[in-house]
């Protein structure tokens, strides 16, 4: 009764306002979710809401998928805004129209799975001021209709700053980008394309450079690649995801772009590639080239074929460390060859060095990291993703950096109970995934008596850990149990419905919950539906993913229903009987909750890489 009363008299002391200021002092200064669900209070609310909208400079309606109705009556009258993000998976070409316009100077578009190219040529001729734009498309196989509309865009956006385009498809491909030849404006200073053929960029590379050769002899009639309104193409960070990385390729980029701050460079060849057309030592040379480089990003991913970049070994690694001294972030991946040694030179002479990640570094061991926190480097972040030969005495000597934000040891089997002393002395600590760890109950006891301030925690595949364990974690007394908004807990089988009870209770500021492949019922289900009854401080549950918990019936469905999970943006329930026996109801919750994302594809959390994969309409 008296949490009640004290809700009425803050709701009271809203309205008592002046409108002017409930709008300038507290609506403008909210979430556009949060703003929504302010104007469902009352019909004064919800009027102060609509005048507020329209003040906006910037919107971000990434965490759900709107569709044209709900898209029109948030976005249709904010002309004002200037930047708008917009997850698109229900969107098609004609629900954009209410949105573009020479007032938006950033551009976000993702999971664009009913967007055509013809979006490209919308864009260009309504955007005119655009200074960022992302866009996240799906491969339509129409190599003409992509070059065509693409130009369009590119000549229509010539104040282009920073320009990402991801065409995503069942397979990985570079139709789309086939003897690419396009304009690039001059004011372009990052750039992200996936995917790309390697020969392509190549070609792009040397057009760049007889663009900037004909203008500086005032030869701007000539259509070329690179706007002529400037003799020098300055892109800064540059991202690729190709068929191959080769010498070619590193040497055709630091030969033009001498002014790289970032290079992003992922390759997935479909077969390992020939000895004379790979990356080598004599590759990473070229990277001299770049005396303002920043940040590498160096990844072979294997999918279904053992690929690397087999004639890179530790010298190629010495000679990295010793002509980009400057970089700050590091990221390595398939370097099959390269031993501790490697590794440690990077680490002992990039003394600026703040991120480093390590993928499926075979033969990268503690010995590495001894005695690294001696030198200047402050590492923030460290990623050591499935690099088996890692324990615990690594991460003990990680922790002695004070600062670090970021630990991800996904796969680091090696790595046990021992460190987590250690880890839980970390004030700065954000982020923290243990995934397949040989983890116990009692090392989430320690940590939970730590004082870091962890947000995200993954303990995917930890099998050793029980309900007894999440009790400890939320009850031990630290700083995590008032922290963690993100828990990951899939392929847990001692996981049932006593800890989901556990997070229901304790967890207030659990906002994305991932239980997949879980021993929980229909119980876990009913608890996380009350958890607002149970404690009403308790922050909305946003996305829940409970991918193949063959444990829930299909009768279940009741608890999705309104008013249970308010503020559910995402579930994932691929692979349950809720998705192969329930169709008719979650029709009809779906178009109950229209911005409810329910996912049966057995994507990870939010559809970040699965959305090319759904099908049109319900179900998703």
């Amino acid at each position: 009764m008296e949490q009640k009363k004290q809700k009425e008299e803050r709701r009271m002391g809203l309205e008592r306002l002046p409108s002017s200021l409930l709008i300038e002092e507290v609506l403008l200064k909210l979430e556009i979710e949060t703003l929504c669900s302010v104007s469902c209070v009352n019909k004064a609310m919800s009027f102060s809401v609509s005048q507020a909208l329209p003040l906006l400079s910037s919107i971000n309606l990434s965490a759900f998928s709107p569709d044209a109705q709900i898209l029109n009556s948030i976005v249709g009258g904010c002309r004002g805004l200037h930047s708008l993000t917009l997850n698109c998976l229900h969107l098609d070409n004609l629900s954009l129209g209410v949105i573009l316009g020479t007032h938006l100077q950033e551009l976000n578009l993702l999971s664009c799975s009913l967007l055509s190219y013809q979006v490209f040529t919308s864009i260009g001729e309504a955007c005119p001021n655009l200074r960022v734009l992302v866009l996240e498309l799906v491969d339509q196989c129409s190599t003409e209709a992509f070059k065509t509309n693409l130009d369009q865009m590119l000549n229509g956006c010539l104040c282009l700053e920073s320009f990402s385009l991801k065409i995503r498809g069942r397979d990985v491909g570079a139709n789309a980008f086939q003897s690419i030849d396009f304009f690039l404006p001059s004011a372009l200073k990052s750039m992200k394309l996936q995917s790309v053929l390697e020969q392509d960029v190549i070609r792009l590379m040397d057009k760049i450079r007889v663009g900037a050769d004909r203008n500086s002899v005032q030869t701007s009639h000539v259509s070329i690649p690179v706007s002529p309104l400037s003799s020098v193409f300055t892109l800064q960070r540059l991202s690729l995801v190709l068929d191959a990385i080769s010498d070619e390729l590193i040497m055709a980029i630091s030969g033009n772009l001498p002014t790289l701050v970032e290079l992003d460079l992922e390759d997935r060849p479909v077969k390992q590639p020939l000895p004379n057309h790979d990356l080598t030592n004599t590759g990473l040379q070229y990277l001299a080239s770049f005396h303002h480089l920043m940040g590498l990003s160096l990844i072979r991913n294997r999918h279904n074929q053992q690929v690397s970049f087999k004639r890179v070994n530790d010298m190629g690694m010495f000679l990295l460390s010793e002509v980009c001294k400057g970089l700050e972030s590091v990221r390595l991946c398939g370097f099959s060859k390269v031993s501790d040694a490697g590794y440690a030179s990077i680490l002992h002479s990039c003394l600026k060095l703040k991120k480093f990640e390590a993928r499926n570094a075979f033969f990268l061991s503690d010995l590495a990291f001894l005695d690294v926190t001696d030198f200047q480097c402050s590492l923030v972040e460290v990623k050591l993703l499935s690099c088996r030969l890692i324990t615990s005495e690594t991460v003990k000597q990680l922790t002695r950096s004070r600062v670090l934000k970021v630990l991800d040891l996904c796969g680091c089997r090696s790595i046990a109970d021992s460190c987590l002393g250690s880890i839980s002395s970390l004030r700065s600590l954000s982020m923290l995934n243990l995934a397949g760890a040989d983890i116990t109950d009692y090392g989430l006891s320690v940590l939970a008596q730590g004082i870091p301030s962890i947000t995200h925690l993954c303990l995917r595949h930890c099998e050793r850990v029980t309900d007894e364990g999440i009790s400890f974690l939320f009850h031990g007394g630290g700083t995590i149990r008032k922290t963690l908004s993100a828990l990951d807990l899939g392929h847990m089988p001692r996981i049932s419905a006593k800890a989901v009870f556990t997070i229901a209770m304790a967890g207030t500021e659990i906002t994305e919950l991932c239980l997949r492949h879980c021993s929980v019922t229909d119980v876990s289900l009913d608890c996380l539906a009350m958890r607002k009854t149970f404690r009403d401080e308790c922050k909305l549950l946003r996305r829940l993913d409970l991918l193949n918990c063959t444990g829930l019936s299909v009768n279940s469905l009741r608890f999705l229903k309104r008013p249970s999970f308010p503020g559910l943006h995402w579930l994932g329930i691929g692979g349950t009987p809720l998705a192969s026996k329930g169709y008719h109801t979650l029709s009809k919750i779906h178009s109950q909750r229209p911005w409810l994302t329910i996912c049966l594809e057995g994507c990870e959390m939010g559809c970040y890489d699965g959305w090319q994969f759904h099908r049109a309409g319900y179900p998703q």
